[in-house]
């Protein structure tokens, strides 16, 4: 299957003009209050939902902004999130998910590196921190916007203008910015049948947070570019709603990373877990233990889909009804990429079945990013001749199934998201007290990875494990906190000092966390 990209494409107008014209009275969207019953806060149908956007996008434009501008979208999982961002790309303004949980230090780079001319912030987090000259919207007048006057058309945006720009961990203490084009969404109908097996009739619950690139995907933007109902649950999500909140929405397919699956199979009541009208499972984000796909159909006799992705490209390899799993492997390519996998070092020549190296993406993929915002220098790294390189490990085997081996790099994975060591160590070098730091992923459980953080003290410095994590909560977003803390004499390092971050894991058994 090749995915033909037209030379003008808008992104919102892809994701909704179809289904609001062929199906306005359908749900688009609901907002579920209650995981018990079900019982929603708030109903659109795609043709309120699309009219809504355009209003929002005609308010944007009346207000100042051009399109190319860029807005900043610090809001919580409501529905201003995805209307706020559709309403953005429809007025060709770029749109930048980011975290309401981020704090004042990280949202004010991410500012100031996208040269953002607006921010959108939830009522909750602070105004007095934005710059002169940046225009804030709050959440209720984002909200108002919903009845301005003026509709806006969908903007004429070329297939490779920008739509929205992402931030994800780089290879530095800061993030980088991922820039997506408005091609993407029709780079990702592979994504449709080769993972979600999705249809019209279809109503995705996602799990995860808007700013992240697999919810923003898989649970928004790809239901409705298929006139499929997406759901979102405003309460609280702790472990034990998930099944009654699946039985009462009639969600037919559930997005989540493999912890919340865990999590759903650990606080479950013993026996058989009823989910209603599920079809099956997705997972993402972070790789699975083994067991987990076994005991959830034993649990639900239902299957759970893998697949293996990033923000760059989001998913490209997964399993699907069609393509049933094989024990220790994401997946197959998704139908129409083309991925390979090239030798660790340098040449762009495939390794043959069997032989480990990276998993390369074809850099004619339509759903790979434009590049990175404002890093020539990172940018040229991701990228050999043809191919972009995410710096994922992989064996193919002879029927195309891929195993994910590890990493090339030190990206670590927290709660599903990508997080650089650097930018952790950064904000902890910071810390009274700490002489050196060094950050990596640590396995507590055979199935549970967590950020660890590998001290040295300053001599006579008084620092225990609580004020450092209390530290990192005051500078970092809560997923990019570490969950332990070791206490060491010094870093590991190589005879030309860089350190072995790959040595830091086994020094916990000689320096328990304290």
């Amino acid at each position: 299957m090749t995915v033909a990209i037209p030379a003008r494409l808008n992104l919102a107008e892809y994701c909704l003009a179809e289904a609001a014209a062929q199906t306005p009275g359908k749900d688009a969207l609901v907002v579920v209050r209650n995981a018990q019953t079900g019982e929603a806060s708030e109903r659109w149908t795609f043709a309120a939902f699309e009219d809504c956007v355009l209003r929002v996008a005609g308010g944007l434009l009346d207000a100042g902004f051009k399109p190319g501008d860029r807005l900043l979208i610090r809001l919580d999982n409501t529905s201003t999130f995805p209307i706020l961002f559709l309403a953005a790309v429809a007025a060709g303004i770029v749109a930048i998910p980011a975290s309401s949980q981020l704090t004042a230090e990280e949202a004010s780079f991410l500012l100031a590196d996208s040269e953002a001319h607006g921010v959108a912030l939830a009522e909750h987090l602070p105004r007095g921190d934005i710059p002169a000259g940046i225009r804030v919207l709050t959440e209720n007048e984002v909200r108002d916007l919903i009845r301005h006057p003026r509709r806006a058309r969908y903007a004429s945006t070329a297939a490779n203008d920008p739509a929205y720009l992402l931030y994800t961990s780089g290879t530095t203490a800061r993030p980088k910015g991922v820039v997506h084009a408005h091609r993407v969404g029709l780079g990702r109908s592979p994504t449709y049948q080769s993972w979600y097996a999705i249809t019209s009739d279809d109503r995705m619950l996602h799990a995860g947070a808007f700013n992240w690139t697999y919810t923003l995907g898989t649970g928004l933007i790809d239901p409705w570019a298929n006139g499929a109902t997406a759901l979102i649950f405003e309460g609280e999500k702790s472990p034990e709603i998930w099944p009654a909140l699946i039985r009462a929405t009639q969600a037919t397919l559930f997005a989540a990373v493999p912890s919340v699956i865990r999590q759903i199979l650990k606080y479950a009541p013993p026996g058989h877990i009823a989910l209603g009208s599920l079809r099956h499972a997705l997972i993402a984000g972070e790789k699975p233990p083994e067991d987990l796909f076994v005991t959830w159909h034993e649990r639900t006799g239902l299957e759970l889909y893998e697949a293996l992705g990033m923000s760059e490209i989001s998913t490209y390899i997964s399993t699907s009804p069609a393509v049933p799993r094989r024990p220790g492997t994401a997946g197959k390519p998704q139908a129409g990429r083309r991925v390979a996998i090239l030798p660790v070092e340098d040449g762009e020549t495939p390794l043959p079945a069997g032989e480990e190296g990276l998993i390369a993406v074809h850099r004619s993929d339509p759903g790979l990013m434009l590049g990175y915002w404002k890093r020539p220098g990172e940018e040229a790294e991701v990228f050999r001749g043809a191919w972009f390189l995410g710096g994922d490990l992989g064996i193919m085997d002879a029927d195309g199934y891929i195993a994910h081996t590890g990493r090339a790099n030190d990206i670590m994975k927290a709660l599903g998201y990508r997080v650089a060591p650097q930018e952790v160590e950064a904000a902890l070098a910071r810390c009274p007290g700490v002489a050196e730091v060094a950050c990596t992923e640590v396995q507590v459980r055979p199935d549970v990875s967590v950020i660890g953080a590998f001290i040295v003290k300053k001599p006579g410095a008084s620092l225990d494990a609580d004020s450092v994590k209390t530290f990192a909560g005051e500078h970092l977003a809560v997923y990019k906190c570490p969950r332990e803390v070791v206490f060491i004499d010094s870093l590991p390092r190589t005879p030309n000092g860089k350190v072995k971050r790959n040595a830091l894991a086994a020094l916990r058994a000689h320096a328990p966390p304290v």
